[in-house]
C-alpha cells in the first residue's frame, strides 16, 4: 500500500473518532450544567485548555478568553473553522480526506460523512441554545458510530484497515484522557466547600455518561461513583471499548499485522507500563490533569513514531 493511501486512511479514523468525542466532551458540560444546581459556579473555559486550544481561543475570541461564556466555548469547539480539532474542521477534514480514497472505502461511508458535513452546516447554530444543544450532539455521534460501524462491517481486513485500527485507537486513547482531563479541570465550583466531594462524584457521573460507560461501569464495578473508582475504570479496565488501556491493547494488536518499527513498538511499551502502573487512589487524591498530559505527551510521541515508520520514513 502506498504511504499516502496509509496515512489517509490513519488520519480519516482519527478525524472521525476526534468529531465523535468532541460532541462527547461539550455533553459533559452540558449535562453537567443541567444536572448542577443554580447555586453552584459552572466554568467553561477549563474545556478549551483541556483539548490543548487555550492559545488559538484567545487569538480568535481575544475580548472574552478568560470570562469566557458558554456561547463563544461551544461555538469555538463545535463550529470555529480557525479552531484546528473544532467538530466542523474535524467532519471536513475527514470529508476531504475520503474525496482522496473514495475507491478504497464502501460508497456508503461517504454519504455518511458527507450526511454529517450537511447536517452541520444546516443545523450547527442551532446547537448554541441549550434547548437544541444535547440534540445536536446525540445527531452527531449517531452520525460518527453509523461510519464506525460501517468501516467494521464492510470493509476487508487488509492492511488498509489495519491503519484505520491503529488510527482509531490512537485517537479513542487521546480522547479519552481530554474528557477525563475535562471531569477533573474544575468546571464546577461549589459555593460549600463541604459540597465538593458530592459534586466531582456528579462531575465523574457525567464524564462515564459521556463515554457511554455509566452502564458498563455500574455492571463491572459495582459500587457508586467516585473519582478514583470512575479513573481506574477509564484507564485500566481492559474491557470497556474506550478505556486508556484497552485502547492502547487494540494498537498493540495491529502492529504484528503490519512491517515491524521497533520504535513504535517502544513507545507504545512505555506507553502501556505507565496507564498500568498508575494509581487511581493518588490520582483522586491529587489533579489528576498533570498525568492525563502525561500520558498525551506520550501518545504524541507514539504518533510522531508512527508517522516516522510508516508514513514519512
Amino acid at each position: 500500500m502506498l504511504s499516502r493511501v496509509a496515512d489517509n486512511l490513519y488520519w480519516f479514523s482519527r478525524y472521525v473518532r476526534r468529531a465523535e468525542n468532541t460532541a462527547r466532551l461539550v455533553g459533559v458540560g452540558s449535562q453537567l450544567q443541567l444536572d448542577m444546581p443554580r447555586s453552584v459556579r459552572f466554568a467553561w473555559r477549563p474545556m478549551i485548555d483541556t483539548v490543548g486550544a487555550g492559545e488559538c481561543f484567545e487569538r480568535c475570541y481575544p475580548e472574552t478568553a478568560e470570562a469566557a461564556g458558554d456561547a463563544d466555548v461551544i461555538r469555538f469547539l463545535l463550529l470555529d473553522e480557525r479552531n484546528p480539532s473544532s467538530l466542523r474542521t474535524s467532519v471536513d477534514s475527514a470529508r476531504e480526506i475520503l474525496r482522496s480514497i473514495r475507491d478504497t472505502l464502501p460508497q456508503d461511508v461517504w454519504e455518511a460523512i458527507n450526511d454529517l458535513h450537511l447536517y452541520i452546516d444546516a443545523q450547527g447554530e442551532r446547537s448554541l441554545s441549550r434547548r437544541y444543544r444535547l440534540e445536536f450532539l446525540q445527531r452527531i455521534v449517531d452520525g460518527c458510530l453509523k461510519v464506525s460501524g460501517l468501516l467494521s462491517a464492510n470493509v476487508s481486513r487488509d492492511i488498509g484497515y489495519q491503519f484505520l485500527r491503529l488510527g482509531t485507537g490512537l485517537e479513542q486513547a487521546d480522547m479519552t484522557t481530554r474528557i477525563m482531563d475535562a471531569g477533573a479541570s474544575g468546571l464546577v465550583t461549589p459555593r460549600n466547600e463541604d459540597d465538593r466531594e458530592a459534586f466531582q462524584n456528579m462531575q465523574w457521573m457525567s464524564v462515564l455518561r459521556s463515554l457511554a460507560g455509566y452502564q458498563m461501569f455500574r455492571r463491572h464495578v459495582r459500587q457508586r461513583v467516585t473519582a478514583e473508582l470512575a479513573l481506574r475504570f477509564l484507564l485500566q479496565n481492559n474491557e470497556f471499548p474506550r478505556s486508556v488501556h484497552f485502547c492502547l491493547s487494540r494498537v498493540q494488536s495491529v502492529l504484528p499485522t503490519m512491517p515491524p518499527r521497533p520504535g513504535v513498538d517502544r513507545h507504545l511499551n512505555r506507553l502501556i507500563g505507565l496507564t498500568r502502573n498508575a494509581d487511581p487512589a493518588v490520582l483522586a487524591a491529587r489533579n489528576p490533569a498533570q498525568f492525563m498530559d502525561q500520558i498525551q505527551v506520550h501518545l504524541g510521541a507514539l504518533h510522531d513514531a508512527i508517522a516516522e515508520g510508516y508514513f514519512h520514513g
